[in-house]
C-alpha cells in the first residue's frame, strides 16, 4: 500500500474538497436542518483544508502530514 501512495496528489484531493465544499450551496432545508448542514459544511471546509495545506511524507511506512497552526504574520 505504502509505495503505492502518492501523498501529494492526496494533499491535492483533499485541496479540491475543500474548494467543493466552500462553493457548495444550501439545500432547500429550512430550520434546525439548514443550521445542521452550515455547521457541518464549515468543518467539513476546515478539516479538508487544514490537509491541503499539509506537508507529506512517509517515513519507514508512516505518514506523516506536518501542519502549520501557527497565525499569518
Amino acid at each position: 500500500m505504502v509505495e503505492e501512495l502518492d501523498v501529494e496528489a492526496m494533499i491535492q484531493r483533499f485541496r479540491e474538497r475543500a474548494r467543493a465544499v466552500r462553493s457548495r450551496g444550501v439545500p432547500p432545508v429550512e430550520g434546525p436542518e439548514r443550521s445542521r448542514f452550515i455547521e457541518q459544511s464549515k468543518a467539513d471546509y476546515m478539516d479538508y483544508a487544514m490537509i491541503g495545506d499539509a506537508q507529506g511524507s512517509v517515513e519507514d511506512g508512516i505518514l506523516t502530514l506536518r501542519v502549520d497552526l501557527r497565525p499569518k504574520s
